[in-house]
């Protein structure tokens, strides 16, 4: 197989396309298990919702995605196969996380991927644009400590307001507004999420030869929207129950307030061009309200096992991506 051939970029394209599709199942928990557990609306209909605002949300910006596509390593520099095993690693460990029900960052599994395949291509980080890089870490960072604190004061002062409210009125009332916040989060989903396979498949337009400047193509945009729409369409139940249910017992205020600040800050960062985890994001909002509530209302095993996943997502994709380098190097690149 040759280094710039038309089969490649196939594979390439079709392999962004598939960890595109994962997100969507493995990251549809974001968008609607809380207002399933909060029985705000069915399974169908609100797997339905979330597919069809995800699309639509895809659409609207490309800036995350050239974040990726440029932030991290100059596209010029990195061949199709360095592309391909930092995409297949960040299945690999996609898939994996899903199959325990951990809820895991699609985010930080492609931005580890794509590392651990550059430094295995370049054999050390020069390559790499560290300051993009940092940039992109420090939203990762940042963002799911302002869901925790915008979840939590949210939550304090939605408490408040309806403090003369009984718990039944309340959440009639919230019930109906969860579906509104559902699907501003699934939107945000599509706005953040669809974009990191838009700027790995460019990248590959620009290694092939396709393109000269990184510039998104309108058939990616779709292709890529479709993907992740049809992904979240078929559902990520594994992780719809440990997010929705195991992890904080939520009543429909407790929800909408969870999907109103996650969707809020993935929405800004995103028109800064900023990537952010959906999931680190949401279930950190979720943390917030839990604390709003009481230490005890957390189940604090599963807070824990989404811990150890966040910190080793990066550097276990970085792996899996620099192993299937190797691999590739060693009996296939000639």
């Amino acid at each position: 197989m040759l280094e710039n051939s038309l089969a490649l970029l196939i594979l390439v394209i079709s392999s962004s396309l598939l960890f595109d599709y994962i997100n969507g199942f493995n990251d549809t928990a974001n968008a609607i298990a809380t207002c399933v557990s909060t029985r705000a609306l069915s399974i169908r209909s609100a797997v339905i919702m979330a597919a069809v605002l995800n699309f639509i949300g895809a659409l609207v910006s490309t800036k995350v995605a050239a974040t990726i596509g440029k932030g991290i390593v100059d596209p010029n520099s990195i061949t199709q196969f360095v592309i391909l095993a930092g995409v297949s690693g960040s299945i690999i460990w996609g898939l994996i996380t899903y199959y325990f029900a951990i809820p895991s960052s699609s985010s930080h599994a492609i931005i580890g991927g794509l590392i651990g395949a550059v430094v295995a291509h370049s054999h050390n980080f020069a390559s790499l644009h560290w300051v993009g890089i940092r940039k992109i870490i420090l939203s990762l960072v940042i963002s799911p400590i302002l869901g925790l604190i915008v979840g939590f004061f949210f939550m304090v002062a939605l408490l408040w307001i309806f403090r003369n409210q009984s718990p039944f009125s309340v959440n009639k009332g919230f019930r109906k507004l969860q579906i509104v916040s559902a699907a501003f989060m699934a939107f945000a989903h599509g706005t953040a999420d669809a974009q990191k396979a838009m700027g790995v498949i460019t990248i590959a337009l620009i290694s092939y030869g396709s393109l000269h400047s990184f510039h998104v193509p309108w058939l990616v945009m779709a292709s890529c929207a479709t993907a992740m729409s049809l992904g979240t369409a078929m559902g990520g139940w594994r992780i719809i129950k440990t997010v929705g249910k195991d992890f904080v017992k939520l009543q429909p205020i407790h929800g909408f307030c969870v999907q109103t600040s996650a969707a809020f800050i993935i929405i800004c960062a995103s028109a800064l061009g900023l990537p952010t985890s959906t999931t680190h994001v949401i279930t950190s909002s979720i943390l917030g309200i839990g604390l709003s509530k009481r230490l005890s209302a957390i189940n604090w095993k599963i807070a824990t096992s989404m811990l150890y996943a966040w910190v080793l997502t990066i550097p276990a994709a970085g792996f899996l991506s620099f192993l299937i380098f190797s691999l590739l190097k060693a009996f296939v690149i000639k």
